[in-house]
C-alpha cells in the first residue's frame, strides 16, 4: 500500500461508516502509516484518536523504538482511563531502562483495573530489575493469586526468592511452575526444570560445608 493511498483509505472508511474499526485496529498490522493517517484526519478527535496513537505506539514498541513512549503519552492524554495504555507505556519505559517510571505506570494500570494478573506480574519484573525484591515478591503474590494457572509469575517469584537466599521458597515455586499444564511457551517449564536441577546439584555442597 502506498503512502498516498492511506489517507484516501481512511476517508473512504469514514464515509462508509468503518472509521471506528480502522482507528481501533490500526496497530494490529505493521502499518504505522495507517495510524498516522488516522491521527492526521481532523474529524476524528478526542478519546477515539487515542486508539490510533496507541496502535502506532504498539508498532514502535514491537520494533524496540523508544518513540513509542511519545505516542503512549498522547494516547493517555486523550484517554486517561484505559489501563492498557499505562501497561504499554510501562513496557516501553522498561525497555528504555526507566524502571522507576515504568513502576509508576504499572501502579496506574492497576489502579484503573485491579482485576488482571498481568500488570502485577510485570510490575514485579520491574521491581526485581530495580533491586526491590521484597516488593517484587508481593506483586508476584497478587499475580499468582489472580491467575494461579500461569506458570510464569511462579517462576519469576522463585527467581526473586532465590536472589534473596530463600532456596526452599524458590524450590516450591519452581516445582509449582513445573506441575502446571504446559502452555504455549515451553520455555517457562524448561527454566523451572533447570533451576530445580541447579538447586539439587548445589544441595550436597551446602550440606557438606559445615564439615569442612
Amino acid at each position: 500500500m502506498t503512502k498516498a493511498a492511506v489517507p484516501l483509505l481512511i476517508v473512504v472508511g469514514v464515509l462508509i461508516g468503518l472509521s471506528t474499526h480502522t482507528v481501533v485496529n490500526c496497530g494490529d498490522e505493521d502499518e504505522p502509516d495507517i495510524c498516522s493517517a488516522v491521527i492526521g484526519f481532523s474529524p476524528l478527535r478526542g478519546s477515539l484518536i487515542a486508539f490510533a496513537y496507541e496502535g502506532r505506539g504498539r508498532i514502535a514498541l514491537r520494533h524496540g523504538d523508544w518513540r513509542a513512549i511519545a505516542d503512549f503519552d498522547e494516547a493517555i492524554h486523550l484517554n486517561p482511563n484505559r489501563a492498557s495504555l499505562y501497561r504499554d507505556r510501562a513496557l516501553a519505559r522498561r525497555q528504555n531502562g526507566d524502571l522507576e517510571l515504568a513502576i509508576e505506570d504499572y501502579d496506574e494500570a492497576i489502579a484503573h483495573d485491579p482485576r488482571h494478573a498481568a500488570p502485577y506480574h510485570q510490575r514485579g519484573l520491574a521491581l526485581a530489575a530495580a533491586g526491590d525484591l521484597d516488593r517484587a515478591i508481593l506483586s508476584y503474590n497478587t499475580a499468582v493469586r489472580l491467575d494461579p494457572s500461569d506458570a510464569q509469575p511462579r517462576l519469576d517469584r522463585g527467581l526473586a526468592f532465590l536472589a534473596r537466599g530463600q532456596a526452599n521458597e524458590a524450590r516450591a515455586d519452581f516445582e509449582a511452575a513445573l506441575a502446571l499444564p504446559a502452555g504455549k511457551d515451553a520455555r517457562t517449564r524448561d527454566a523451572a526444570r533447570a533451576k530445580l536441577a541447579e538447586l539439587a546439584s548445589a544441595e550436597p555442597t551446602r550440606l557438606a560445608a559445615p564439615g569442612r
